[in-house]
């Protein structure tokens, strides 16, 4: 598989229209099986999961649960539903085994309750090529943040 970058932005301006209109079982469809969708603790992007908690570090498995427990009214921290507006930049591509290397810059603002929250950082992602589309393998958002403020946790998928 080799894609350009501008099939690589295109890719994931689609997926930012998807999480930003609450489209998340379409956006759950760009994923492989297996997949993984990591965020790593803030201030320790080459953190350990084994040693150490991660905001998120979900498989296929548990990614599925959290896209239809945030779908559901019973989902307080997001419901209503946040507004997000995603600002991806700097795309690059490399060659990878197996697949492609894309990763991006990301600002994803969040409006709820009359606040505006501003997550920034980097993506990592892993893509393949499956029956002619392409999907995750592994998707990793490293936040730029030291700490969470206000809220202390990310109730949205970066």
């Amino acid at each position: 598989m080799n894609i350009t970058r501008t099939e690589a932005e295109d890719f994931l301006y689609a997926e930012a229209e998807m999480l930003d209109s609450w489209d998340l079982r379409k956006w759950l469809s760009l994923f492989a099986t297996p997949a993984e969708y990591v965020i790593p603790p803030p201030g320790r992007p080459e953190a350990d999961p084994d040693r150490e908690a991660f905001l998120v570090f979900d498989d296929r498995s548990m990614l599925e649960h959290r896209v239809e427990s945030l779908l559901k009214r019973t989902a307080h921290a997001e419901w209503p539903h946040s507004r997000t507006r995603r600002m991806i930049t700097n795309v690059r591509v490399a060659p990878a085994e197996p697949g492609q290397l894309v990763t991006a810059n990301f600002a994803v603002h969040r409006v709820r309750n009359g606040r505006l929250t501003t997550f920034i950082g980097r993506y990592q992602h892993l893509l393949v090529e499956h029956e002619g589309a392409l999907r995750f393998r592994r998707r990793v958002a490293t936040l730029d943040l030291d700490v969470l403020h206000e809220e202390g946790k990310v109730s949205i998928i970066l």
